[in-house]
């Protein structure tokens, strides 16, 4: 597919590629919207379903094309990134932390491939990263510092030519205002709640807004933006006990998304349940990195490892030391094997007001589903208790 984008479709196109870390699928979204509601007819591709167009891709015939960049490999016979085929004239690196560890060996060959890719940008084109180095850290600066087009900053920091202040919660909607070098761009709003939202919020406006369309048609866009599949996806809510499923599949993703549901659901008792399934998650390299933010949850559960059997115990998760450095930091945490062990505990063990966000990349063999079929289903009286 990407040798066909490159080929057939981005030929004579504006390409706006979104790539990094974390937040690249949303981000994509919310571009593709934006671009939608200003009636640029946008052309663009998503690693997932943009709720908003319920489908992760579309040809508008307009003068853009925006794409997800991908930084997994092309396919088995080009071990490329993928986004090395899409030349981007506008690029936004929204992270860059170590992941996909079955197809790079160390952070420094991960960061290689960001250098590379900003390399390709042209004089015309811009860059925009997260500028804010305390929290990006440095690995992202120094991707962008051999850029040959301009690079805008957004985040937090007054340093950034973007700055997003002033966050309020109401209900399901964030409120932000953000401004440009020092002038006030606009407020805005988003029901896609997170200070990690409001970056990428960020980093599609300044693309946008590059590319001509005005403040008050962007915030227009974000307010009625709908997100992603699976990203703080509600499924269900049985005798006071809210179902939510979210992608996350990163320590950091899963710090950021149990913050989020915190700021949307305040008050509910949090279960972090967690299947390590993605290719670096089922690995050791995140095993010192996840309780510290599993413990932001107030009850963490832990599938067993997807796929255990492919790994050798010296490169293989173990949740068992995981949950151990969790309970460490004062969160209760266990490791139950299998989804319908844990649909079963959960629903034995939820009380009404309690939120059980789900986190796996994967379908978590349809727990989410078993869970809620456990919830609505009243719980059976042994016949013992009943002579009693």
């Amino acid at each position: 597919l990407p040798e066909m984008l490159e080929e057939v479709f981005l030929p004579g196109k504006h390409s706006i590629v979104v790539s990094g870390t974390h937040g690249k699928t949303t981000t994509t979204a919310m571009l593709a919207w934006i671009f939608q509601t200003a009636g640029k007819r946008p052309n663009f591709l998503v690693g997932g379903v943009a709720e908003n167009f319920g489908k992760s891709y579309g040809l508008g015939g307009g003068e853009e094309f925006i794409l997800e960049g991908d930084e997994y490999e092309t396919a088995f016979w080009d071990r490329g990134p993928k986004f090395f085929h899409y030349h981007p004239d506008d690029l936004i690196v929204t992270s860059l932390e170590y992941d996909h560890a079955d197809i790079y060996p160390d952070f420094e060959t991960y960061q290689l491939a960001f250098r590379r890719l900003v390399n390709l940008v042209p004089r015309r084109g811009r860059v925009v990263i997260w500028g804010d180095t305390e929290e990006s850290g440095p690995a992202l600066r120094r991707a962008a510092e051999k850029a040959f087009c301009p690079v805008e900053t957004y985040g937090f920091g007054s340093g950034n030519d973007w700055v997003a202040k002033e966050f309020a919660v109401q209900g399901d909607v964030m409120r932000f205002r953000v401004e440009h070098r020092g002038a006030l761009s606009g407020e805005f709003s988003l029901t896609a709640t997170g200070k990690h939202n409001a970056m990428n919020a960020m980093a599609a406006m300044a693309v946008a807004q590059g590319r001509g369309i005005s403040a008050p048609l962007i915030a227009k866009a974000l307010s009625t933006f709908r997100s992603v599949k699976r990203r703080m996806d509600v499924k269900g809510e049985v005798g006071g006990v809210l179902v939510v499923d979210d992608f996350a599949h990163h320590p950091t993703a899963v710090k950021a998304t149990i913050e989020a549901a915190r700021a949307r659901w305040p008050g509910r008792r949090l279960w972090a349940i967690l299947e390590p399934r993605s290719n670096s998650m089922r690995r050791k390299v995140f095993q010192e990195a996840l309780p510290k933010a599993l413990a932001l949850g107030d009850r963490v559960i832990l599938g067993g490892v997807y796929r255990a059997q492919q790994l050798g115990d010296e490169n293989r998760l173990d949740p068992e030391s995981v949950a151990a450095g969790v309970r460490a930091l004062g969160t209760d945490a266990h490791v139950i094997s299998g989804a319908d062990a844990i649909a079963a505990h959960l629903a034995a063990e939820a009380r009404a007001g309690d939120l059980l966000l789900i986190m796996s990349n994967g379908s978590f063999d349809g727990l989410c589903e078993k869970l809620l079929k456990k919830l609505s289903t009243p719980a059976q009286v042994s016949s013992e208790a009943k002579a009693r």
